[in-house]
């Protein structure tokens, strides 16, 4: 009776652990860095290069999302309501949009610091203040891959439980015996 008594004790620890995981998880705090884009537009590959380049030095403080727009008509749409309402003349791509700053093209030279100066006082900002003309313009962002639930914890820890459930019935039947 007592072997029962612990495996219970177990069994619920255990099953708060999933809880814990995705509570962690709630909220992406890092700045969203729109970036609406031709499939192959050279000038759209260079940027995305240069976010890559970032990515260990930023990579915490942004997520990139992206709307190919040459050949998707709904991201097109996209783009211009954003530019418009922007007061930007977004006819060409890249068109990289961050908090209340926008891009047109792409120039690492002379665009490179004010993006990164941008993503961190976007990130620095509490979230709930943020301006995003994306969600403003109605757009749907899609959900980044932070925010999914990990389902590979989910499978370990229902292992772990059943595995768990297993020895502490194994160990009950043997002590009966």
């Amino acid at each position: 009776m007592k072997n029962i008594k612990y495996l219970l004790l177990i069994v619920a620890v255990v099953m708060l652990f999933p809880l814990m995981a995705y509570a962690e998880d709630v909220e992406d705090t890092r700045a969203k860095v729109y970036f609406f884009h031709g499939e192959t537009c050279p000038h759209c590959q260079e940027a995305r290069t240069w976010f890559e380049s970032i990515q260990e030095e930023y990579g915490s403080k942004y997520v990139l999302v992206e709307y190919e727009v040459w050949n998707n008509e709904e991201n097109a749409a996209l783009m211009e309501k954003v530019s418009t309402m922007r007061n930007d003349n977004a006819t060409g791509v890249p068109y990289i949009v961050c908090g209340d700053k926008s891009w047109i093209g792409f120039d690492e030279a002379t665009m490179a610091d004010e993006i990164k100066g941008q993503i961190d006082a976007v990130y620095a900002s509490p979230v709930s203040e943020r301006y995003d003309a994306v969600e403003e313009a109605g757009g749907v962002v899609p959900a980044t891959e932070e925010k999914k639930p990990n389902d590979v914890v989910s499978l370990i820890i229902i292992l772990v439980v059943a595995g768990l459930a297993g020895f502490g019935i194994y160990k009950a039947r043997k002590s009966t015996n």
